[in-house]
């Protein structure tokens, strides 16, 4: 069972924060806006500079390359990045995805053609996270994951996330404005205050 594990984080002026998220079990994480939640999952992946102990298990983050290391731990952006015209494009092998996948978010096979420029915001975000767990990372950090999607694709997506961290036993750090969202979602749930600090939120405990 894969653990993340945090230990004296610090980055700009946010922190030190520890933590540690079990395999297969969600740490939900609410917030004020600008208060540095997304700072903290940049860090975690090592887009931005940080001190600390960041590692899954025993392997330390700063002893393997940035790629390697986000694609054991992945992120998903709040807002997705496409930089070809054909949705297939951006995969590695788009035939391999699970039909049961697609249609969980509401897509079938012939999505592989669509052009990328008449993608919606939710279409994009939907494929960003089928996208990602193609890699098969072993742990999973989610930036506001459907904030741009009914309620009818958010329940496919939080079904789908949730399915995946408890059958590959990957740690999952959620990211959500939406309590009710993070109710269903999280074992244990913190929330960032404006100055940076952890403390428990949601009536979830957070150890």
């Amino acid at each position: 069972m894969s653990r993340l594990i945090i230990e004296n984080l610090r980055f700009r002026d946010r922190g030190p924060y520890s933590f540690t998220i079990a395999g297969g079990k969600c740490l939900g994480l609410q917030g004020a806006s600008g208060a540095g939640k997304t700072l903290l999952l940049r860090a975690i992946v090592d887009l931005d500079p940080h001190q600390g102990d960041v590692r899954l298990d025993d392997l330390e983050c700063d002893r393997i390359p940035a790629p390697q290391w986000r694609k054991k731990v992945s992120m998903l952006p709040a807002e997705s990045y496409w930089w070809r015209d054909v949705v297939a494009d951006h995969f590695h092998h788009f035939n391999a995805i699970s039909q049961e996948h697609l249609a969980r978010l509401g897509f079938d096979p012939e999505v592989a053609g669509w052009q990328v420029s008449r993608l919606s915001t939710g279409e994009k975000q939907r494929l960003a996270i089928l996208r990602m767990l193609e890699n098969r990372p072993q742990a999973l950090l989610l930036d506001e994951p459907t904030a741009s999607l009914d309620r009818a694709n958010s329940n496919g997506v939080e079904q789908l996330l949730s399915e995946y961290s408890r059958t590959n036993d990957a740690p999952l750090l959620w990211v959500s404005h939406d309590p009710d969202q993070l109710a269903r979602v999280a074992d244990r749930c913190l929330f960032m205050q404006s100055d940076g600090s952890l403390k428990p939120c949601g009536g979830l405990p957070w150890e």
